[in-house]
């Protein structure tokens, strides 16, 4: 693709509260732009991009889907993502591979829980952003406060460049602060035409707000300070110039309104992702590592590199089988080629290429810098693999998932179901970054791990109808992790035969508290030691972590040294395996362990009735509030509850509310459990 072309192309994706109309706003995109012809819905199960028999259901998006459409002489590479926190992974990765986002709002509810964590995911990754205000048509709507709302929680940088033309029922459209023009949409033609006038109305309010949007534009661009501050006409181009600069700086996120639901507004939206989002040329080369060298390399976004990529999702395909979507950084590929998996050094060919729309496929001859597409062919890489040229090998920067705080026990009911349950949960596995499957040693149970009690329902929901896997299903668990508080040390010493093999080893470690958040590390403090030797013992503490020490969890936030090992010729990996082993259980044996449980981030909205009885149920569950603030459906209370007492919660706000009560809740953070609850935990795992 020419560098001319290159500018004309979007890779965009929106985020947003569950419920603020994400795939609504697709389906208007889509069908303006004359990608489908028939606008679905949401809640009739309809609409194009919620394509799963589960989403249909529950009229909600559960993966990620991309398609790819045309606005004028742009090419829209859109995915659309979930909001449910349960399926925050799907919106991390595909935050990683794009280039810039559309921050959805609900006019009535502003900025919510689910919002700001999606908008520091875009933080992370440095993602250029527009918001739009959407849902202006309901009752309450209000835009002003949630500009306000967006600079107050999430950044100070939100300033509109439109105002609405009425609100709730009188929504009519919207006054553009760049062109000083109306636009009405008043027929009944699905929104597909509109008016555009001269501002008749709302000229005190849309001078304001225009002299508000040139002061902060000023900031960015010293011709328009000068304009300003002598009160010079600014060109519509010169507006547009500044703002498209300040929004790639991520220093700017310029703010529209409308009512997808409604088909107002859309239009102006696709215009506005043209003007002031990046093109692939937009975004600076991007930096990885020679894993030969271990030295920071860069590619550009051109042909003529090397062909890089980053699979960032995979997916089964009924027709085609394993889908790996990639984002290509730099140079071109066709179908039949062969590329390397930088991370696991294997070479994979690609048998075809897909350009996706939902679960439609269209086939590519080649593909090339900056496009998002499907690769089908590509067996064993993983989520977050480089695929790349052979000869100029590079690792991109992968993806961070949070770790699954909830679990469940799964099994077959017939020989044949284990068969389907194996192969099925090899598959989902491969899918979902923040899905875990385990074997418990003390059972032999399978079980499965996720990020809540909805993630679990779905997963447990395509075994049974996408694979056909009859199985019984335990309760939900909580995911706990052990830790300890206390620095200590440990050796272990073997001296005899194992296997008709004379075994001497002899290891000492210490084992360190990190603060909260900071996982595993191993570390080796002696010097020139064999490679195998160092992985053995490498392997060995790893293992031992992921099962835990007293109540069979996976330890968490420490640091093991190796201090020093002694072995001889003939020892072979059993002896250090089994000499390390031990010597972690001494350490330990000094070291004060103790039980952290999963504390979920909870928002509850109530009419303010509810209050008294909402916040008396969270102290009930060992809750803590944090805040209370009026919002416009009522009032809101912030509050940190463990996830153990907080199963079933929806049944029981229900019954408090009159069923009038809403509530999101998200992992947060793990804190230390009471040392009662402790010593239950660990006497029912003791078996005492």
């Amino acid at each position: 693709m020419r560098e001319s072309e290159l500018t004309k192309v979007r890779n965009i994706g929106i985020m947003a509260h569950i419920d603020a109309g994400k795939t609504t706003t697709t389906e208007r995109m889509l069908y303006y732009s004359g990608k489908i012809h028939r606008m679905g819905e949401v809640d009739e199960g309809s609409a194009t991009m919620d394509w799963m028999e589960q989403e249909k259901q529950r009229g909600i998006t559960i993966t990620s889907a991309a398609t790819t459409f045309f606005w004028k002489d742009h090419t829209m590479n859109l995915i659309d993502t979930p909001g449910h926190v349960d399926f925050t992974a799907e919106v991390e990765r595909s935050l990683r591979v794009l280039d810039g986002a559309i921050a959805l709002f609900c006019g009535v509810g502003g900025v919510e829980p689910q919002s700001e964590t999606v908008w520091k995911q875009a933080d992370r990754y440095r993602i250029p952003r527009i918001g739009f205000v959407n849902k202006m048509d309901r009752i309450g709507a209000d835009f002003y406060k949630t500009v306000d709302m967006i600079n107050e929680k999430l950044t100070g940088e939100a300033c509109p460049i439109q105002i609405p033309v009425g609100s709730e029922d009188s929504f009519e459209g919207v006054v553009d602060l760049i062109r000083l023009k109306t636009y009405l949409w008043k027929d009944t033609t699905e929104g597909l035409t509109f008016t555009e006038s001269e501002v008749e109305d709302n000229i005190e309010e849309l001078n304001h707000y225009r002299e508000l949007l040139l002061e902060t534009i000023s900031d960015f661009d010293d011709s328009i300070a000068e304009k300003f501050l002598h009160g010079k006409p600014v060109l519509e181009e010169e507006m547009r110039r500044s703002i498209r600069k300040a929004t790639l700086a991520c220093k700017l996120v310029p703010v529209l309104c409308g009512s997808a639901i409604k088909n107002k507004g859309i239009q102006k939206l696709l215009d506005a992702i043209c003007y002031f989002l990046p093109s692939p040329t937009d975004i600076p080369p991007i930096e990885g590592v020679n894993p030969a060298t271990l030295k920071k390399e860069f590619r550009k976004t051109q042909d003529g590199e090397p062909f890089s990529s980053l699979l960032f999702k995979i997916a089964s395909d009924s027709y085609v089988g394993r889908l790996s979507y990639v984002r290509v950084y730099s140079g071109k590929i066709n179908h039949g080629s062969i590329v390397y998996d930088a991370n696991n050094r294997k070479r994979e060919r690609v048998i075809k290429i897909l350009r996706m729309h939902a679960n439609k496929r269209e086939v590519l001859n080649e593909v090339s810098a900056g496009d998002i597409c499907a690769f089908v062919g590509i067996k064993d890489s993983k989520t977050g693999s480089t695929l790349c040229d052979q000869s100029h090998p590079i690792i991109f920067e992968s993806m961070k998932f949070p770790e699954p705080v909830i679990f469940i026990s799964i099994e077959p009911k017939t020989k044949a179901d284990e068969e389907r349950l194996k192969y099925g949960l090899k598959k989902m596995e491969e899918e979902d970054p923040t899905f875990e499957v385990r074997t418990d040693d003390e059972t032999g149970q399978t079980i499965i791990a996720g990020m809540g009690e909805l993630h679990l329902e779905v997963l447990v929901e395509r075994m049974t109808k996408d694979f056909g896997v009859k199985a019984n299903v335990g309760k939900p668990q909580v995911a706990y992790r052990e830790t300890i508080s206390k620095t200590s040390s440990g050796s272990a010493k073997i001296d005899k035969e194992i296997g008709g093999r004379k075994e001497h080893a002899e290891v000492e470690l210490k084992i360190s508290q990190l603060k909260r958040g900071s996982g595993f590390i191993f570390e080796n403090n002696v010097e020139f030691l064999p490679n195998e030797i160092v992985e053995s013992v490498s392997r060995t503490v790893h293992d031992s972590m992921e099962t835990g020490f007293f109540a069979g969890y996976p330890m968490t936030d420490v640091r093991i040294t190796l201090l020093s090992i002694s072995y001889d010729d003939s020892t072979s990996e059993i002896g250090i395996k089994l000499a390390t082993s031990l010597s972690i259980q001494n350490a330990l044996k000094s070291a004060k362990l103790l039980l952290l449980e999963p504390i979920m981030k909870l928002e509850v909205v109530t009419p303010k009735e509810f209050l008294g009885e909402i916040i008396s149920d969270i102290g009930s569950r060992r809750g803590r509030v944090l805040s209370i603030f009026s919002k416009l459906e009522g009032q809101a209370v912030d509050a940190m509850c463990p996830l153990s007492t907080m199963f079933g919660y929806a049944t029981g706000l229900r019954s408090i509310s009159q069923g009038r009560a809403t509530y999101t809740m998200e992992f947060a953070k793990y804190e230390e459990l009471p040392e009662e609850i402790q010593n239950k935990i660990i006497e029912k795992f003791q078996g005492g």
